[in-house]
């Protein structure tokens, strides 16, 4: 038997089987009692499977209004492949794709599934996505956003887990307690970073085992540099040859690594001093889980008559007794500046999210701000 004869020819779909040579036929091969996610994957299958070249791609919208961008076959296969070159991926690497194909996270997962012959499953997006499957299914290589990741966790799946090859964390960075989580599986788990004008991921950074690291390092071909304002540009195969800018503050460390420090415009300007809200929300993260509070909370510049902007954290959830807020805030006086520190809590009942699970800050501040 060739070993081409042993490639896939078919991906599961929601516990359903989809031969290729079927969905190249779509939709006059394929089943009528689709859903809308189901029957919009497989129309990104057909037009993958059938050679298209050009691609509309939607941005998350978690920073901004959402927008289309347009991307070559050449940019997607690209990055699939340094991706795969990476990894060392191929045919006995089965593939889970559970993150929302409509966006470059898990559009992107099919990509390399293609590109590199691996067993496809693929799930619609929701908490646990290994709920979804039978417990005997094998998975070698899968992409999480944190949500996903600890609903995992909390479900005892670290077991499963700890049997694929390689996991993939993007969207957002875990929090300090779900690091510690994650420092102790055995799988090497891998934060990315990226976006969709890169055609998902251009840097990893490794979360556990000795070769975890507090720094980026930029996969092979890919050029960096630093804008006037101190933020990252981006120049590769997988932008089209073409110099992105990104909102995105770093501290280079050489050609290949560097430190990411926050976004340029997530910076609160309080009083005339600016404020980096995410290193404030690192030392917050931290701080909760001191406190034992596993709650998602992120820090903002709300409107105040006399600073311009106050430094302000949002936590999701009911309101904290007023004993563990004088607390946190105790906490966050000790080791944050005089101007950085927060000096209100607010809380609101459920955080809002973008179509890719994505924390939608600018929803979420617009209702806190009506909430204020």
């Amino acid at each position: 038997m060739s070993a081409h004869s042993l490639l896939p020819d078919s991906l599961s779909l929601n516990g359903r089987t989809f031969r290729y040579a079927d969905i190249q036929q779509y939709p006059a091969n394929s089943p009528t009692e689709l859903n809308g996610y189901e029957a919009r994957v497989l129309d990104f299958c057909w037009q993958w499977l059938n050679g298209a070249l050009e691609f509309e791609l939607q941005t998350s919208g978690s920073t901004g209004q959402p927008q289309t961008v347009h991307m070559t076959r050449r940019q997607l296969a690209a990055s699939a492949a340094r991706t795969g070159d990476y990894f060392d991926l191929g045919p006995d690497m089965p593939l889970l794709a559970c993150l929302n194909c409509e966006f470059v996270g898990g559009l992107m997962m099919l990509v390399r599934g293609f590109e590199r012959h691996m067993p496809i499953t693929i799930v619609e997006p929701q908490a646990d996505p290994l709920a979804l499957l039978p417990a005997d299914t094998a998975i070698a290589f899968a992409s999480f956003v944190p949500l996903q990741l600890r609903a995992l966790l909390a479900a005892g799946r670290a077991d499963q887990l700890n049997q694929m090859q390689v996991i993939l964390v993007g969207g957002a960075p875990p929090d300090a307690s779900l690091t510690r989580q994650i420092e102790q599986l055995s799988v090497p788990v891998y934060l990315t970073y990226g976006m969709t004008e890169t055609a998902s991921h251009i840097a990893l950074r490794r979360l556990n085992g000795p070769e975890a690291s507090a720094h980026y390092r930029v996969l092979p071909g890919i050029h960096i540099e630093q804008d006037a304002r101190g933020c990252l540009a981006i120049r590769a195969d997988v932008t089209n040859d073409q110099l992105i800018i990104t909102n995105d503050q770093v501290r280079l460390l050489g050609q290949h690594t560097f430190e990411w420090l926050g976004r340029a415009d997530f910076v609160i300007n309080s009083g005339g001093v600016k404020v980096q809200a995410e290193k404030v929300e690192l030392v917050l993260e931290v701080a909760l889980a001191e406190l034992n509070l596993s709650r998602r909370a992120f820090v903002a510049g709300l409107p105040d008559e006399r600073l311009g902007e106050q430094v302000t954290a949002v936590l999701e959830g009911e309101p904290l007794p007023s004993a563990q807020q004088e607390q946190l805030l105790h906490l966050l006086a000790e080791r944050l500046d005089k101007y950085e520190r927060p000096r209100h809590l607010l809380f609101l009942a459920q955080f809002q999210t973008t179509a890719s699970g994505k924390l939608d800050r600018r929803r979420t501040l617009r209702e806190a701000s009506e909430k204020e």
